[in-house]
């Protein structure tokens, strides 16, 4: 197996520290997205959406979509603490609360950063209001982060999981759109700097 990525988009950043938690090595082929390398037919008939990261089987098949590639590797090496949740609420509570971070806060702060900056307007249409309120989006949802974690120690509950990792990308990311974890949120702020220090977020 291998896995196609550009290693400091976020959502290469997902997939790399699931796996890190979870001490997986895996090959990995870099694909240059800001020179169009995924926008080749070669990468596209290898990639469903003809994004990274991709996950290349060794029987010539494929899984894109990061959180599809986490999940494959989470029933491929089965633990204790599943990052997915074990029982059927842990699932369903971390599944909402992966979404709910998705939606509301990393999706917003993606469409922020490509729509102010411009960065792929050689290949989308880029529309610098439409930036604006995706990045006031991400600032009014950093409350209800604060607020779940002023309730538990972590995004869906006593356990890290794939919320965790979904949020800490974010709050990493939302620095390239002039936004900032602070202190005026002082419990995420606490989940953020434990987050730095755990070994899966340093690689």
């Amino acid at each position: 197996m291998k896995i196609h990525e550009f290693a400091p988009a976020p959502n290469a950043r997902r997939v790399t520290i699931f796996l890190a938690e979870k001490d997986i090595k895996i090959e990995r082929v870099h694909v240059n997205t800001r020179d169009g390398e995924n926008l080749t037919d070669d990468f596209k008939a290898l990639s469903v959406n003809g994004r990274i990261p991709v996950l290349e089987l060794d029987d010539g098949t494929s899984i894109c979509e990061s959180v599809a590639i986490c999940r494959y590797f989470d029933e491929l090496y089965p633990s204790e603490h599943s990052m997915f949740g074990n029982t059927p609420y842990d699932k369903a509570h971390i599944e909402m609360w992966n979404r709910v971070v998705e939606l509301q806060g990393y999706l917003p702060a993606l469409q922020a950063f490509r729509n102010i900056t411009g960065i792929y307007k050689d290949r989308e249409r880029c529309i610098e209001s439409w930036g604006e309120e995706s990045k006031l989006r991400v600032i009014e949802f950093l409350p209800t982060l604060d607020k779940q974690l002023d309730l538990n120690p972590y995004i869906a509950g006593e356990h890290f999981s794939i919320a965790d990792i979904t949020a800490f990308v974010l709050c990493s990311f939302m620095s390239r759109i002039d936004v900032e974890v602070t202190a005026s949120h002082p419990h995420l702020f606490e989940w953020y700097e434990r987050m730095i220090l755990r070994a899966s977020t340093q690689v």
